[in-house]
């Protein structure tokens, strides 16, 4: 009974403090900003980079009791949180997470502390502010994923788009101001027709005398059966398909990926391009079954997402900058992503859910990687390298293991998902699947070759001889994330258990709605 009463407590706080916590440390370094030196080291306090490890590994440490609070049986709100916030447009703070936001969450808090440690010795100037940012963010992030009313969800979505603007703006490469410019600006677009969707089902919600409603539950019954539901899809569509990014609006990502630090680019690859995928999981399709399963609408995007795992790869083949070809590859993920939820298997959604959080931790850790060796040898050409496997066998090791499970070798994490989105989309789409596998054989191709060219080669540059392999620092991140990738790719259970009748309750939502409009259209007839 006391473990209950335990478990009862801490659902009823713990999504608001997590969305406090990095919001409190944000305060903490602005309002200590007056003692800060220039290296962002506080007088008699811990250092702006200290504060921020803290917290994050308190959000870490906070957010792990989601795990086993959270009932792995239940497919519906968990954790829920629900106040009064704009009482005259009858918006609240409602807050909850489903076996799939769960993940989201988690995948989150993990990565946000190695963001920190490998920020640790390359941001060197604005120290409290980049870190400020961060935490920032971080809320912004943590509320798209656990948000249950509309307008809630959709400023949180504006919410972490500034501070990462900011952070590729003023602590990026060369082109940074066209990369945060674009970043934005292309965010943006989609995200205004968004809004447009947002408060015009806000606006039908009122009819018959109920007050209107952004609450995401009422708005389902709405939405549904809605005349405009192939427009309100298409705003959605859009706003989430330049997020994800879906073949042709993925051009903002090399350039936001390859001007971004190493901070930047490990978050928008593990956690801000799953808001895309999340957001056709949570809202596009479960509000607008009918306009989502339309057979022209449905085929174009599963067309497209082919499109978006055959280019991704190829581009990412011939690409001379290490990063930008990592950049690639999650254009190649992604569109796997986007095939397994337009299949809508329950395989095929596990799987895409699945690919998510690989993605999230297998390019994660090549960024880090990738921002280890330029912070040693300030480049990032692969023909600046070769045979460097003979100074750093340890950098050398960890490349190889994480580039194999970003291709999906079994007992790797990336295997796991890949293989069910393609067991499971062969079932209803079994042209699609056929050449979305050979996405799984270009991948081999252009990373296999990366690391031959990086780590095999001959070690005929002079300057490449004495590399410093890792330290205790960077050996902790990579510890953390190379374990995450053997857990999932030999036991996967404990994820796929959670995320199940989340799963199941999103194929089936969609599946009946279609329905539910077709035979009212019938019946109208």
């Amino acid at each position: 009974m006391q473990d209950f009463l335990v478990q009862i407590n801490y659902n009823a706080w713990i999504l608001p403090a997590l969305l406090l916590i990095p919001l409190a440390g944000a305060l903490v370094l602005l309002v200590t900003g007056s003692l800060s030196s220039d290296d962002g080291t506080l007088e008699g306090a811990p250092s702006a980079r200290m504060v921020a490890l803290l917290v994050f590994v308190l959000e870490f440490v906070v957010s792990m009791g989601l795990w086993w609070s959270y009932d792995p049986a239940g497919s519906r709100w968990q954790a829920t949180y629900d106040h009064w916030w704009i009482i005259p447009w009858n918006a609240r703070l409602s807050l909850g997470i489903d076996g799939i936001s769960l993940m989201m969450v988690l995948l989150t808090t993990v990565i946000m502390p190695l963001a920190v440690l490998g920020s640790w010795t390359s941001i060197r100037s604005k120290v409290r502010s980049y870190y400020a940012l961060l935490m920032v963010l971080t809320t912004g992030m943590l509320g798209v994923f656990v948000s249950r009313d509309m307008l809630l969800f959709y400023v949180m979505w504006e919410i972490m788009l500034v501070p990462m603007y900011f952070i590729i703006g003023i602590w990026g490469g060369e082109r940074r101001i066209y990369a945060s410019l674009k970043f934005f600006v292309y965010t943006m677009a989609g995200s205004l027709l968004m809004l447009v969707g947002i408060l015009y089902l806000w606006n039908a919600s009122s009819v018959g005398g109920s007050p209107a409603t952004f609450d995401y539950d009422q708005l389902l019954t709405i939405a549904h059966t809605h005349k405009a539901a192939l427009w309100l899809f298409g705003a959605f569509f859009l706003a989430f398909a330049v997020k994800v990014p879906m073949f042709p609006f993925h051009t903002w990502l090399p350039d936001a990926h390859v001007e971004a630090p190493t901070a930047g680019s490990v978050i928008l690859a593990a956690i801000m391009l799953k808001m895309g995928t999340y957001g056709f999981l949570r809202f596009a399709m479960p509000l607008f079954p009918s306009a989502a399963m339309t057979p022209w609408v449905r085929t174009t995007i599963l067309t497209l997402a082919v499109i978006g795992i055959i280019y991704g790869a190829l581009v990412a083949m011939v690409q001379p900058d290490f990063k930008k070809l990592v950049a690639y590859s999650s254009v190649s993920h992604l569109g796997f992503v986007m095939l397994g939820i337009f299949a809508l298997t329950l395989q095929s959604v596990q799987g895409a859910l699945m690919v998510m959080i690989s993605h999230g931790i297998s390019t994660g850790a090549l960024f880090l990687l990738i921002g280890m060796i330029y912070e040693r040898r300030h480049t990032r050409l692969i023909e600046a390298y070769g045979g460097i496997a003979r100074v750093v066998p340890l950098f050398s090791t960890l490349l190889v293991i994480v580039s194999l499970s970003s291709i999906g070798l079994p007992s790797t994490n990336g295997f796991v998902g890949e293989f069910l989105v393609l067991i499971g989309s062969f079932r209803t789409h079994p042209f699609f699947a056929f050449f979305a596998t050979t996405g799984v054989i270009f991948a081999a191709a252009y990373l296999l070759w990366a690391i031959q060219r990086i780590l095999f080669n001959a070690l005929d540059k002079p300057e490449n001889e004495h590399i410093t392999d890792l330290n205790a620092r960077e050996l902790t991140m990579m510890g953390v994330l190379v374990a995450a990738i053997f857990w999932i790719g030999i036991y996967p259970q404990p994820i796929l258990r959670r995320m199940e009748p989340s799963a199941a309750l999103f194929v089936r939502t969609v599946t009946t709605g279609q329905a539910n409009v077709r035979t009212a259209a019938r019946g109208d007839r």
